[in-house]
């Protein structure tokens, strides 16, 4: 069971229409994002990869946080567990700045 005190905040995916799809937690903006980004189509082993912007807006604030968000995929670790598939998604951000909502 989790903790109370583990100070995890919740984070909004905005579309670019500002529907709100999706909802990450983290303790910080970027480790929501870093989680929105594995779920983004990630790239083959010998290919670039697309670089998205992701908006999450902090829940109770008027705060989003963009980032450019880009996904591919990996062979897993040797010593990796046996539930784990053979290919696993790696994601990294980069933060773009952060926009001030007039409404929410």
């Amino acid at each position: 069971m989790p903790r109370d005190d583990d100070n995890k905040r919740n984070f909004a995916l905005r579309d670019q229409t500002g529907n709100e799809t999706s909802v990450f937690s983290g303790r910080t903006p970027r480790q929501a994002a870093l989680k929105a980004a594995r779920r983004l189509d990630p790239a083959g082993a010998e290919q670039h990869a697309d670089r998205t912007e992701l908006r999450l807006r902090e829940k109770g604030t008027k705060k989003v946080h963009i980032y450019e968000g880009w996904a591919w995929e990996e062979e897993a670790p040797d010593d990796s567990p046996d539930w784990m598939p053979e290919e696993i998604t790696e994601a990294n951000v980069s933060k773009e700045g952060i926009e001030h909502l007039e409404e929410i």
